[in-house]
């Protein structure tokens, strides 16, 4: 990933709880610089007063919206709208929108279109469409969780103590995701960048994520597979080392 990418961050104040805005903007940071952020809501109400000190520290720009309607929500609008002007301003090298709202499936999609990076990020309850619309989707329950944990495992890269509700269980089907995503990168002798692997596996499934199933990285969760070979190798003029992986041949697996 690029870290050099201006990212305009959109957030949808009424859909997402403040308690993750410390762990979201780390997160963010990966993946570029975010120099456009700003956040929508109708700043009269109630419930956005936590988001008011937050913004602040983090030097997040409020935008206020207010609700014309009753039923309807005209956060949505103001942030396609602005989205959409920041687009055209060419500013920008990708979007982070943030909100659990399918309505915004569109206009990730749309963005995509101009050439641009999405990011997704929402809490589980997001619909699937919104999701699969952006390049990459990174759910807040495993930003929030990382905060609680008490020792890792260096060898394996694995949690000791991960909150339940967050973990997901390696399902046969990401089983056979991983290892088809590996015959698919694989050169004539089986084996697979792991840096490969990984993008397509998150182009065919942009919620993928090591974290989802308690793991800090993507080797340690192929590890505990059994069925995936990892070999590390001296990068040519080098210091650093690369991590290649290949499929174990099993009777009920390709």
């Amino acid at each position: 990933m690029n870290k050099d990418l201006n990212l305009a961050v959109l957030i949808d104040g009424d859909n997402i709880p403040s308690k993750y805005i410390k762990e979201m903007m780390e997160e963010i940071a990966k993946y570029g610089t975010p120099s456009i952020k700003r956040i929508y809501g109708d700043w009269t109400k109630p419930h956005l007063s936590k988001w008011k000190n937050i913004l602040l520290e983090n030097a997040i720009q409020p935008i206020q919206q207010y609700g014309y309607t009753q039923g309807k929500n005209a956060t949505d609008s103001a942030m396609i709208i602005d989205a959409m002007d920041i687009l055209y301003s060419g500013k920008t090298d990708g979007f982070c929108i943030v909100s659990s709202d399918s309505d915004f499936t569109r206009l990730a999609t749309r963005l995509r279109e101009s050439s641009q990076f999405v990011i997704g990020i929402g809490e589980q309850k997001t619909p699937e469409p919104f999701i699969v619309a952006c390049d990459k989707f990174i759910y807040l329950e495993i930003l929030k969780s990382e905060e609680t944990d008490t020792e890792v495992d260096e060898k394996k890269g694995k949690s000791k103590k991960k909150p339940k509700e967050t973990v997901q269980k390696l399902t046969p089907q990401v089983i056979r995701l991983i290892r088809q995503t590996i015959y698919d990168c694989a050169d004539d002798d089986g084996w697979a960048f792991l840096g490969d692997v990984g993008s397509l596996i998150n182009k065919k499934q942009p919620n993928f994520d090591p974290r989802n199933f308690g793991f800090y990285k993507l080797t340690p969760l192929m590890d505990s597979i059994g069925t995936v070979k990892i070999e590390e190798r001296q990068a040519p003029n080098s210091r650093s080392k690369h991590i290649f992986v290949k499929n174990i041949s099993t009777s009920k697996s390709k």
